[in-house]
């Protein structure tokens, strides 16, 4: 039996160990960190996941959907905040077509737990790699809690070990490896709002919240316990920026200027916020992925992306589903295996990463306007009456389409609906009102 080393027992780590375990494979899982089901997280990092079709089409084949679905809120929609406190909501789809948010810490844990339950899988907490030999496959790793260093050969190493992975910075030294990182000039921290006294939700929880502002933005996730992760946007630098807000009251005049709704449930809720770090949100791209048979890099480590979309767990988990249906094409021939996945993969990913950046100008400045507001419906109603045209935002989040096919395909929607606005059709006989929402309303003053 083939001895494989996965680097990283996060949401791809362990999804991954679970392929590889059922396709035949010995696993052995390396993570620096503790595991996360016998401490308290809480970081202040977990800014939640959205899942969609794609992803629970990859947690579907190896058996692992419903236990995660039972741990999602389903969100149909997005509620627009605007700051003369009205409500504006915008349906995902025509046909209640939902997106799932998660926890990140939740959805790990449920992760390990099942993928700990297959005999060829072993997990090794609080190990860091510090070094890997390319050619041998042979991983490096000292144990954080008592020092011992450990040198552990394997047939093949996975670095599912993210954005910051040293895999990939021992690989990036070799000839023709090509690299690039952008960071945004945003960075983002979380306040958790939990449910009310009586229990009762804060907000809608069928839908995600938020309070677009041109330049900076406040976003919203419903839990599972009733409870409200905001998201807060801003530049590190400026006139509105975390620098500004660094002190309470510049905090709270802030919230009282552009997010005054949300205010009554934040103040209650800043306990360790000013002593929270800014969160970066960095694209990586890279090429190759593989270094002969031996190592390949997934996940994060080769193809970080800016959380805008919800697709990065869906796009990870993806990627273990095609690595396997490479490895069941190609038996034996890693070499063949691995420059099959990453060839195929690589447009779509590349793709993905600029429809995210894309996408975090749109929440922050496009959703609540107006001429933005009426091309959407426009699109919806044309979906309605053909099926086949379909959004950018409906062909990545509720199919399977390739992330690239998904964008050669809104590309020629959009023309078409620039051309009919250009030829001044009358919207208001074409696109009736939206009166769907899960709260039964489109616009509303807010309680």
């Amino acid at each position: 039996m083939e001895h494989i080393i996965i680097v990283g027992a996060g949401l791809v780590g362990s999804l991954l160990s679970v392929y590889l375990a059922r396709a035949g494979f010995k696993v052995s899982v390396y993570e620096r960190n503790s595991d996360p089901r016998q401490i308290n997280l809480q970081s202040g990092r977990s800014i939640n996941i959205t899942l969609s079709e794609r992803g629970f089409q990859a947690l579907d084949a190896v058996g692992a959907g419903e236990l995660v679905r039972e741990l999602c809120i389903p969100v149909y929609g997005r509620i627009m905040h605007t700051q003369d406190d009205n409500l504006i909501y915008q349906p995902y789809g025509n046909n209640k077509e939902a997106i799932y948010s998660i926890g990140r810490e939740d959805l790990n844990k449920a992760l390990l737990s099942f993928a700990e339950k297959h005999e060829n899988i072993e997990f090794s907490f609080n190990q860091k790699c510090i070094d890997i030999d390319l050619p041998t496959a042979t991983l490096k790793s000292q144990n954080l809690k008592t020092g011992e260093i450990t040198q552990v050969q394997a047939d093949r190493i996975f670095a599912a070990d993210g954005a910051y992975s040293p895999i990939r910075y021992k690989m990036q030294r070799l000839k023709r490896f090509n690299y690039s990182q952008e960071y945004l000039d945003q960075g983002y921290k979380e306040i958790m709002i939990p449910a009310r006294d009586d229990s009762s939700w804060v907000l809608d929880k069928n839908a995600i919240h938020i309070w677009p502002r041109d330049n900076f933005m406040l976003i919203g996730f419903p839990n599972l316990d009733k409870s409200f992760t905001l998201s807060l946007h801003l530049p590190y630098e400026g006139d509105i920026s975390h620098d500004s807000t660094a002190s309470p009251d510049a905090f709270r005049n802030l919230f009282e200027t552009y997010f005054p709704d949300i205010w009554s449930l934040v103040e209650p809720n800043l306990t360790d916020y000013f002593k929270k770090p800014v969160e970066a949100m960095i694209t990586i791209k890279c090429f190759p992925w593989s270094y002969q048979d031996k190592v390949l890099l997934i996940g994060d480590s080769c193809h970080a992306i800016v959380p805008s979309y919800g697709q990065g767990a869906n796009a990870g988990f993806e990627n273990c589903q095609l690595l396997t249906k490479c490895i069941e094409q190609h038996t034996a021939d890693w070499q063949t295996i691995f420059k099959e996945y990453e060839t195929l993969r690589k447009p779509d990913m590349d793709a993905l990463a600029d429809l995210c950046l894309e996408h975090f100008t749109v929440l922050r400045k496009m959703v609540g306007d107006s001429k933005f507001l009426e091309r959407t419906k426009i699109e919806r109603k044309l979906q309605e009456m053909n099926s086949e045209f379909a959004s950018l935002y409906y062909n990545i989040s509720f199919t399977c389409m390739s992330y690239s096919e998904a964008l050669r395909t809104e590309r020629t929607h959009q023309d078409m609906i620039s051309q009919i606005a250009e030829n001044n059709m009358k919207w208001e006989i074409f696109v009736q009102p939206d009166r769907t929402s899960p709260s039964n309303m489109v616009s509303t003053r807010s309680s």
